[in-house]
Parts: structure tokens; sequence; C-alpha cells
């Protein structure tokens, strides 16, 4: 038997769902495990074992819709699954299922989709942690759920090949990484100040050592060069950390294999600081106006920090008054926070 697993879009979401993804493989066991993932989140699915192919499936948009859905139905068709689990909320998804004629469709009831599937979970109430959400799935279909935090191991050719993309920069084996991801795919508001983030880079320097790396993607150039220059002003270039600026310089295998090099990794709620807690970096996660219960960042090596501001979470993408949840958040508060962890 085939299991065609639809991945999550997003990469923060598609690291939440390998918990439940894990679940599936121990359930079925001698049975064919097959990941349907976009371009962006494919890489990933490729480095979880027991995932014998991983198919691509593109965003279906614009003029192009319907020859992109029918490119889709016919990978998916290729899959020859018996199988689908619809880990997306998506309409869509469900519709390339039908269409691609896989026999058991299964997923939540969700965006007038029910009767396209075989087996259709009602969505749980109240709210609850995504991670939570993926696993209450599978459990609703008859799959036990095993350990529930995500877990990613990096391969070693993919630690290698880090390790030569750091060294290109300057990187010595020896020295120890703090990983600073200041981007923010959903908008502005969760983007933490970057001048705390140089302020966090300098004090871990002079209390432990750590070395500075930005990782992100090209939407991020920005506030990563931002971060530059705040630590330019700290001091004399002897005298401050000299920062490993990866920002939209790597791909998503290189990103976690600099990301499992990292000692503790600093982020705003975004994909990689889901990435840096599935591979078990101690995690410094600055929250604003998106909700921790449910998107927060899954360990025990993982502390959530927040303040006090009355507006959140309000989840908007950028703030309409003064950006006091993100303001309200100090880095001493943040690099007390990373020591603690090492």
């Amino acid at each position: 038997m085939t299991f065609l697993v639809f991945s999550p879009n997003w990469l923060g979401d598609a690291v939440l769902a390998l918990s439940a993804v894990a679940d599936l493989r121990r359930h079925a066991v001698g049975d064919r495990l097959v990941v349907a993932a976009r371009p962006s989140v494919a890489e990933l699915w490729r480095m979880v074992p027991g995932i014998e192919n991983v198919v691509s499936v593109l965003p279906a948009r614009g003029a192009a819709r319907w020859t992109t859905l029918r490119a889709n139905v016919r990978a998916v068709e290729d899959a020859s699954a018996d199988v689908a689990l619809l880990l997306p909320n998506s309409f869509q998804v469900a519709y390339v299922a039908y269409r691609a004629a896989v026999p058991e469709r299964w997923g939540y009831r969700r965006n007038f989709r029910g009767w396209l599937l075989t087996r259709a979970v009602q969505r749980p109430r109240p709210a609850m942690h995504q991670v939570d959400y993926y696993r209450h799935l599978v459990a609703a279909l008859g799959v036990e759920n095993g350990p529930r935090t995500p877990r990613l191991e990096a391969p070693k050719s993919v630690l290698e090949t880090a390790q030569a993309v750091l060294g290109g920069h300057g990187w010595e084996p020896d020295t120890r990484l703090l990983g600073l991801a200041p981007g923010a795919a959903y908008g502005g508001a969760k983007r933490w100040l970057p001048g705390r983030f140089a302020e966090v880079a300098d004090r871990l320097w002079r209390a432990r050592g750590l070395v500075p790396v930005l990782v992100g993607t090209e939407k991020d150039a920005a506030a990563a060069r931002a971060i530059e220059a705040e630590l330019d002003k700290i001091g004399s270039a002897g005298d401050r950390p000299a920062a490993i600026n990866l920002v939209g310089r790597t791909d998503l295998r290189q990103l976690v294999g600099v990301v499992a090099h990292c000692a503790a990794f600093v982020s705003n709620d975004s994909g990689a600081m889901h990435l840096a807690a599935a591979l078990n970096v101690p995690v410094a996660a600055v929250f604003g106006p998106t909700d921790e219960r449910i998107t927060g960042p899954s360990g025990d090596r993982v502390r959530v920090l927040t303040a006090d501001a009355w507006c959140r979470p309000c989840h908007l993408r950028e703030c309409p008054i003064d950006h006091r949840c993100m303001k309200g958040i100090e880095a001493d508060a943040v690099a007390r926070a990373v020591g603690e962890m090492l």
C-alpha cells in the first residue's frame, strides 16, 4: 500500500507536521510513504527517514491555474497512491487528490471540501497548537500518536556542505555560532528590532564567544543589513562581533546544515525558528503579534519571549500603532534566556 501525504506549504508548518508524519510512518510499517510538497519545502522531506519519494506540486494561481492543477493531478496520479493524507486545509489539495482518483482521501472537513474526502474529520475545538492539530488528525483516523516534539537530524552530507558554505565566509570549525533569523514572511509586525538582535549578538559574543550567523531568504536582506549596521555602531572592528551574513545565500539543505551547526538560535516567529527547534538547537523565540500557544516552537530547549501588551496577539501583518509587543522585549532578557540553555 502507498500512503501519499500532502505537506503543508510553509516551512514552519511543514516542520510542525513532522511528528504526525512520523506517527503515520510507524503505523504503516512495510508500506510506501510518499510526500507531495511544493518546491519550497520539498528538500525538507527528502531529509526525513522513511520517506520513499517526494512528488513536486506547484501553487495554482492566476491565468495558469488550471494548467498547473492538471500538472499536479498528473504528478499525484504517477505516485499510484492508495491513501492520501491531506495536511493542508485547502479545497485545491482535496480537488487534486480527487481528480487523481486516489481511492482514500483523508483530511479535515474544511473549506467546503468534505464531499471530496472519503474520511472527513471535524476541526477540533478549541484551537490547539499546530503540532497537536496535525497529530489530532492522524489520531482521529486511527493512527496512534507517538512523541509530540518534531525532530529532524541533518544528514552527514548536509552538514559537510554547510561547513563548506560557512568556511567560504571565514568560519573556523572550532568557532561556536549564534544563529540569527531576523526575517518573517508574514509581515513586518513579526520582526524584532535590528538593534536588539545586534545587542544580543554582542553580549553572547563577549560572554560565550558565539559568532553571529545571519540566515534567511532574499526578502530578509534589508533586515540583515540593518543588524550589520547596528553591529558597526557598537565599537571598533576588533571590539565587536563580525557577523557571517548568509541571508539569501543558502538553499533549504544548506540552511538545515548551517542551523545544525549553531550552538544557539535567536529568531522571530519564522520557519527557521521551527527548523532550529526540530534540530534540537537551543532557541530563543521572540513573539509579538502571533500566538505562541498556536505556533510557538516545540521542544525542551526553547524559550519564548513576549511583552505584556493588551493588543497581542493581533495577527496583523503591520502594526497600526507603536509596535509595543516587540519593543517591550529587551535584549537582556533574550541573551539571558540563551545563556540559561547553554
